[in-house]
Formats: C-alpha cells, structure tokens, sequence
C-alpha cells in the first residue's frame, strides 16, 4: 500500500498559496544578485520579506533532521561548484559566478518549495550551457508527470537528457513530497529506468529538483555538516519546481510573475497546463 498522502481541495489550495509566496521571494530578490553583494546579505533580505512582507515562515531556518545541527539560515545559497544545502554567509559574489538560491516558505503549515539559478555579471559558457540543460533536464521530468506514470519515468528522462549532454546527475539527493510536513514520500530520484517505482495519482504532491554536475556525479561534505559539494570541483547546477499531480497531467506550483518562462523543449500546449489553477 502506498504511503504516499494524497492531497484534497483545501490542501491543493493551501500549497498553490505556499508555492506562490516561495516563488515570489526569488522575484523579490534577483536584483540584488550581483557581484559585490554576500550570501549572508541576501539570506536576510529574504528572511525579512517573508517575515514583514509575506508574513511566511522560512522553514530551512532552525530546520534539524536526524544526524544534523540545525540548519542556521532562512535560504540555502549554493555558489559554483556546492551542489545543495550551501549556508549563506560573508561570501563575497564575483562576476561570473553561478548561484542556486533554495527557498522553502511556510504558510498557514503548508510548505512551497522552489530554487533557481542566477548569473552573476556574465557566465562562462560551460555554466551557461549547464545552467540551461538542467533547467530543461527540470522540465523534461515535470512533462512526464501524470496519473498512471511511475516516479521512474522522471528519473530517466531527467538522466537521459544530462548524460546525453555530458553531465551527471548527483544520486544522494532527490526531489521530495510535500504539503504540511517539509519533506514526506515519495522520493522522486532523478535517475532511473521508465515504468518503474511508485504509480502516480492525482492529488500527490511531490517537488521536482534535479542536481547535475558538469563533472563526475560523486560528492563531498564540509565541516558544516549540510554544504556539499561536486567531489571534482567541477560546476554544479539545480533547478526546482513543486508539482501536483492533476486529474490529466500537473499544475506547477511554484508560479510568479517572475518565474522563467519553460525552456523551448517543451510544447508551449504542454506549458500552459503547467500554470493552470
């Protein structure tokens, strides 16, 4: 039997809010992604949206799973080469970096969940191109998603598309159900073979994050105890969406004014289901 929770109306309506206002922070904060500016500065620009603007909760801030400290920042800020869970703090951003920021608002005890790259000044063009096939790599697992698919399907396409352009794909991280607890079943693996792992129905509630490497897949972990990073120093890039499983497809979640536009990958009569409410 699964253990999957299966979301009802008010649930559905309560996660479309959380999602919102979690996208909405990365709106409010693209501009002051730019060379000169900390990780440490722009953690409490978003803290203080939520708290006064939003009126949210950072759920990363104080947030302590079993074998960890707990998390001391509202955002996770994830520079280059730390593929997640990067703490904010007196880093200094420089022109060409790249960044992941991580944003996980609490509202009314629902959880939205959504990250998004940003390029500091210009790109080299090994980070362009990475940054632009993980968010297709994104992408292309939401289209599979639906009633009657398997989370496997997800997985291999995701992988497909990353190794078909050279990447990896990082295997000790996964996308995550969600709703009123910040991560519950499934995990949703970025790797795998079609038809395989659990069925999807409607009303699942699942995030969608796939971390790709431009190198090898292995991993390392800092003394923090939650930044890690590629094992090679190489580049490292992850897009994430929260996605529900509809009646005939998925309705993203994660939605704002701001939010990039899905890649030319996808049909555009496939995207426009993505917003739908």
């Amino acid at each position: 039997m699964s253990t999957i929770s299966i979301k009802n109306a008010e649930d559905i309506e309560g996660m479309r809010v959380a999602g919102k206002l979690a996208a909405e922070v990365l709106d409010y904060i693209a501009p002051f992604v730019k060379a000169g500016t900390t990780t440490g500065e722009l953690d409490r620009l978003c803290h203080e949206y939520m708290r006064d603007v939003q009126d949210s909760i950072p759920a990363p801030l104080n947030y302590c799973p079993p074998g960890y400290t707990p998390y001391p920042k509202a955002i996770c800020t994830s520079l280059n080469d730390i593929i997640c869970h990067g703490i904010p703090g007196d880093k200094v951003m420089k022109n060409g970096d790249v960044l992941n920021i991580d944003v996980t608002v609490i509202k009314n005890d629902y959880h939205g969940d959504t990250s998004r790259m940003f390029y500091i000044g210009e790109p080299s063009i090994l980070a362009r191109r990475l940054t632009e096939i993980t968010y297709e790599c994104m992408w292309l697992g939401i289209s599979k998603i639906k009633p009657g698919a398997h989370l496997g399907d997800i997985g291999h396409v995701i992988q497909q598309h990353a190794e078909k352009a050279g990447y990896s794909v990082v295997r000790e991280f996964c996308g995550h159900g969600i709703g009123k607890v910040f991560h519950e079943e499934p995990q949703v693996l970025h790797y795998g073979r079609p038809g395989t792992l659990e069925k999807l129905e409607a009303g699942m509630i699942f995030t969608v994050e796939p971390m790709i490497n431009a190198g090898r897949r292995e991993i390392r972990e800092m003394g923090d105890g939650w930044t890690i990073k590629t094992k090679d120093r190489s580049l490292s890039a992850q897009w994430e969406h929260t996605v529900l499983v509809t009646a005939d497809g998925y309705e993203v979640l994660t939605v704002s004014p701001g939010m990039p536009a899905p890649p030319a990958i996808i049909t555009p009569a496939t995207a426009t289901a993505t917003t739908s409410a």
